[in-house]
């Protein structure tokens, strides 16, 4: 039934290739577990115990709260589907509680820290250099996760109407807008990559390595950190780090929060609110600054 499961969160669900594969490996992961410490080899039969004994397996193993509560995700989702194609009678993870995770705020860059990035770093002018500045520039400027900037394609790109069609989460289409700076640099990448592979088709990837084949997510990851290396005072350097910090800036400028959460794609106001945390400490750094009774 795994297969019918992973089937049904690729093709209906349509799940990013991402959680398709963790999913898959979580529910490996436990089929191993159930093999081994019970000589169970149908997870589907798995009940409430057999499931708790996991976890405390997991968590014996050093696993962070959120990643063994991804897990239980996985399990909660798998054992659903169980029920509504009437292979099982009763949920075994009907009783099984999340981990408590600590709070923790996304880190984000400062805004000096990233204009000198993107304004005083000197990128080359072959295409890997205008490439690296167009990675940087993009994620930051429009907030993009880093699936959608490598899903992205010439065709997306509006430069008459100054927008950006991305497929997000769900296969969800979303329009981002670009600004009159993005805009330029992206008609200035466009004619080095045009010069760089002698055309430029609009189903050809956006972002692209030597061979003009679509970029892998350990490329962007390289770009990102070798630049924010230079500047950012993080403990990440990851392409997420820039939509956390694109959100956290527009927020602390006075972005209306739903606002911020359309351009981000998130499903839920819930999600968009984190940011928020930000902000309030920025604002509280004020008062305590300028208030005469702080």
């Amino acid at each position: 039934m795994t297969d019918s499961f992973i089937n049904y969160l690729e093709f209906e669900k349509r799940a990013s290739r991402h959680t398709v594969l963790a999913y898959r490996k979580d529910l490996e992961q436990f089929s191993e577990f159930c093999s081994l410490s019970f000589e169970k080899e149908d997870i589907s039969t798995a009940d409430h115990p057999e499931i708790r004994a996991w976890v405390i397996d997991l968590v014996d193993q050093g696993l962070s709260s959120t990643s063994v509560n991804r897990k239980i995700a996985t399990l909660r989702s798998f054992y659903k589907f169980l029920m509504r194609s009437g292979e099982i009678t009763k949920d075994p993870t009907y009783k099984l509680r999340a981990l408590k995770t600590p709070k923790r705020l996304p880190e984000f860059v400062q805004e000096d820290a990233i204009d000198k990035v993107l304004d005083e770093l000197q990128f080359k002018p072959d295409f890997d250099g205008q490439r690296d500045k167009m990675v940087m520039e993009f994620l930051y400027l429009t907030g993009v996760r880093l699936s959608e900037l490598l899903e992205l394609r010439w065709k997306d790109i509006d430069l008459a109407g100054e927008a950006v069609k991305v497929l997000g989460k769900r296969k969800k289409e979303r329009i981002i807008p670009i600004t009159a700076g993005l805009k330029k640099n992206i008609v200035s990448y466009r004619k080095v990559f045009q010069e760089t592979f002698s055309n430029l088709q609009d189903s050809d990837y956006f972002i692209v390595i030597n061979n003009k084949e679509q970029a892998y997510p350990m490329k962007i990851y390289r770009i990102v950190k070798e630049h924010l290396d230079l500047f950012a005072q993080t403990t990440k350097r990851s392409p997420h780090l820039l939509r956390h910090t694109f959100a956290t800036h527009l927020l602390n400028k006075g972005a209306d929060l739903n606002a911020v959460k359309d351009l981000l794609g998130h499903a839920n106001l819930a999600a968009t609110q984190v940011y928020t945390h930000n902000s309030m400490e920025k604002l509280k750094a004020v008062f305590e600054q300028a208030h005469p009774k702080a």
